[in-house]
């Protein structure tokens, strides 16, 4: 009716659902629970849990005094727990749509307005099942996580032993990766942690054997909880160990002191520049070591570690660095030679086989850990130049006469090889790379692609390309590596600004 105010609709209020909660239970010991787990847990709806076939949740179990005795209970029961099913969708499968099942029944009372928990044993985000209804739930309804102590927490614990400490990196790693991930995590790792061992653990045992770490694991089996036990990881009969275990490596501060029988030197490749560029192998050789010996500007690209004794030298004292290695080897010392690149493409290693290879070093056990040359650092910047055949020269004539480096080039040239030229000039060598150059002009075209790769891997790197007749000498340093393509070798431009230098892998018939 005309001029008569009629009250507006209501708005429909949406009806409120209950609050989802993911409680860290700890690892086994309800006394370990926080004050805020066990207070929720006595407060909400629907206890939820996941078990085995046979019914029985640990999670459960350490929950239960917390329990009021008229809550709801949802027990998310696992169609599998191992990898064999006739499931169309195989083991992921099946565990997909349990957990789509499961996820569904919980949302059925958090839209009737009830509070559900999901238990999980340790922390819900460390390996825990409660994830699974994390990522289905969480964007539908309020949810918190109450964080709980880790199995990691409590096997360091138990077993009396420090994780780390300082500048040390703890990696934590499931016992279910193959045996290379696990030996190459192992021997790079500070200390670490191996999760989920059962019947993993033969493999985690030979990769502790094989990074050279066996001797300083623990293990920990069902921590905080009955029937915990602990002790040497070597000991340990593979056959009696179950799900709830793990393996530590402590933290290496804390490891014994070396025995004097037990020196070695390793002389350990560290690549062209910093820590990106070291292998899981020379990494932990680093960390192992008790002393670190080498050129100081190398010495420099290492992190401190402490209680590890550095030892550091000029760039012109090879054999003597050597020697000083490998006597503190027969003290009982672990050593490690620093050396730049990989320590066999001209560097460390010779020189410290040459002096090892004589009285009173030759019982001093010795070994050679490769790393990125600094040819195929370069190389990567550039393109692909030594996609085929090439040779590796040092333009130095410190340690062997210049006729010989001349005639090597004009060898190489003729037999139409990609070069990568290593030491090119210095302060007192600044000739080498005209002369180079000229000789190289006898066999190659003046439009010869030339990579000028320039402290590769570090702050000041410059990759760029020029034709060999255009090579100006005063633009080259002892830390600029030099690739010299064949005839084959392409010189292309993508995209503007993107130059790429590239050598085909097939070779013209002649």
């Amino acid at each position: 009716m005309s001029g008569v105010d009629t009250p507006a609709s209501p708005s429909p209020v949406a009806p409120k659902t209950g609050r989802l909660y993911g409680i860290g239970l700890g690892p086994g010991d309800p006394e370990l629970l926080t004050v805020k787990a066990a207070r929720l847990i006595g407060k909400v709806d629907v206890i939820a849990y996941h078990s085995a076939r046979h019914g029985r949740s640990i999670a459960r179990s350490i929950a239960e005094r917390y329990l009021t005795g008229s809550q709801i209970e949802e027990k998310l029961v696992y169609p599998i727990t191992v990898e064999t099913t006739d499931h169309p969708g195989g083991y992921r499968g099946a565990l997909e749509e349990f957990y789509e099942e499961a996820a569904e029944r919980l949302a059925a009372h958090l839209d009737a307005g009830r509070d559900v928990a999901v238990l999980a044993e340790g922390d819900p985000f460390f390996y825990g099942s409660y994830q699974h209804m994390h990522k289905r739930l969480a964007h539908r309804y309020p949810t918190e996580v109450v964080p709980g102590v880790t199995s990691v927490s409590a096997a360091a614990a138990r077993a009396g032993v420090p994780l780390v400490e300082a500048e040390e990196v703890l990696t934590v790693i499931p016992g279910t990766l193959p045996e290379e991930e696990l030996t190459a995590r192992l021997a790079a790792a500070d200390s670490a942690v191996v999760m989920k061992l059962g019947r993993t653990f033969p493999t985690v045992r030979r990769a502790l054997e094989r990074a050279g770490r066996l001797d300083e694991a623990r293990y920990v089996e069902r921590a905080t909880m009955p029937g915990e036990r602990t002790g040497l990881l070597a000991e340990v009969d593979p056959s009696s160990v179950p799900y709830f275990s793990v393996a530590l490596l402590p933290s290496r501060l804390h490891q014994p002191k070396p025995d004097p029988e037990q020196g070695e030197v390793v002389v350990v490749g560290t690549g062209p520049a910093g820590p990106l560029w070291l292998t899981a192998e020379a990494r932990g050789a680093l960390a192992n070591a008790t002393d670190l010996v080498g050129y100081t500007t190398y010495l420099d690209r290492v992190p401190v570690r402490a209680g590890q004794l550095r030892h550091g030298s000029d760039n012109k004292v090879e054999s003597e660095r050597a020697e000083f290695a490998l006597d503190l080897a027969r003290r009982g010392r672990r050593v490690a030679v620093v050396s730049s690149g990989d320590p066999g493409v001209f560097a460390m290693a010779t020189a410290v086989l040459e002096v090892a290879s004589a009285d009173p070093y030759r019982e001093v056990p010795v070994r050679i850990l490769p790393g990125m040359t600094a040819a195929h650092a370069a190389a990567s910047r550039a393109g692909a130049p030594l996609g085929h055949d090439y040779a590796v020269v040092s333009l130095s004539d410190r340690l062997k006469p210049w006729p010989v480096v001349a005639e090597r080039l004009r060898a190489a040239a003729a037999a139409d090889l990609v070069l990568a030229l290593y030491n090119p000039g210095s302060r007192s060598r600044t000739t080498q790379v005209g002369l180079a150059r000229d000789v190289l002009l006898e066999h190659r075209a003046p439009n010869t692609p030339v990579v000028l790769a320039r402290d590769v891997g570090g702050p000041t790197e410059r990759v760029r390309t020029v034709a060999l007749g255009e090579l100006d000498p005063a633009e080259v340093d002892m830390r600029t590596i030099l690739l010299i393509g064949s005839s084959q070798t392409r010189w292309t431009v993508r995209t503007p600004g993107d130059e790429t230098v590239w050598t085909p892998r097939r070779y013209p018939e002649q």
